[in-house]
């Protein structure tokens, strides 16, 4: 159950790994809005949330549809009225492969979900951030541009964090206030993917990295 004076947190690519490690954290501080294209993922925060006392609102939706974030955020308008925290998380993880040889539709679906959408949300995330006494957002960055073998992820991930530096410094007297973080490595499926054999009992796990990077913001 939410009041007057719940905070709400917006969560983009909340089923799996570090977003839904966050989404699990800001429970039930701030009624959280999950929004993933996995179903089970999202079904599995919903527990854990249900088990800290709250309750979630899960949005199995794809942030490359336009039109379904849309909805999504004229629902919550008309529901809140507005979104304290807004987390962006969704990323795709294309396979590493020489520049030489990148696949065209991994590279179109990284332009989509790491950039394309990006750029279609902020300007519908604002004015919900805007509304609220102190809207707040958050992107997670992953340095990667130019490294070898990481050519669509690498160009799509800093394409993402160019929008959100620009959208930082255009509102820093104004807000939303923008945060940018640098997660420590982390055992997660993106990671792994990138990764494979390393040793994931070396890495920080997403639960304290959530704790950690929480703790710079002021909810």
């Amino acid at each position: 159950m939410t009041t007057d004076t719940t905070k709400i947190a917006l969560i983009t690519g909340a089923s799996r790994g570090l977003g839904a490690a966050i989404a699990a954290a800001l429970a039930p501080a701030c009624h959280v809005i999950a929004v993933a294209r996995t179903v089970g993922g999202l079904e599995e925060l919903d527990d854990a949330i249900q088990a800290k006392g709250s309750a979630a609102t899960l949005a199995p939706m794809d942030v490359t549809d336009p039109n379904a974030m849309a909805h999504l955020c004229r629902s919550t308008y008309d529901r809140w009225g507005h979104v304290d925290l807004w987390v962006h998380c969704a990323i795709h993880a294309a396979p590493l492969t020489p520049a030489g040889h990148v696949d065209a539709k991994d590279w179109a679906k990284s332009i989509a979900t790491n950039a394309t959408a990006t750029a279609t949300l902020i300007p519908m995330v604002e004015p919900l951030l805007r509304a609220a006494p102190d809207g707040q957002a958050l992107f997670l960055d992953d340095p990667r541009a130019g490294e070898p073998f990481f050519g669509s992820y690498g160009a799509s991930k800093a394409a993402q964090m160019a929008l959100a530096r620009s959208w930082q410094a255009e509102t820093a007297k104004t807000g939303p206030r923008v945060h940018i973080a640098t997660p420590a490595p982390m055992p997660t499926a993106t990671r792994a993917r990138f990764f494979p054999g390393e040793d994931r009992g070396k890495l920080t796990s997403t639960a304290d990295e959530a704790a950690r990077i929480l703790a710079t913001l002021s909810l």
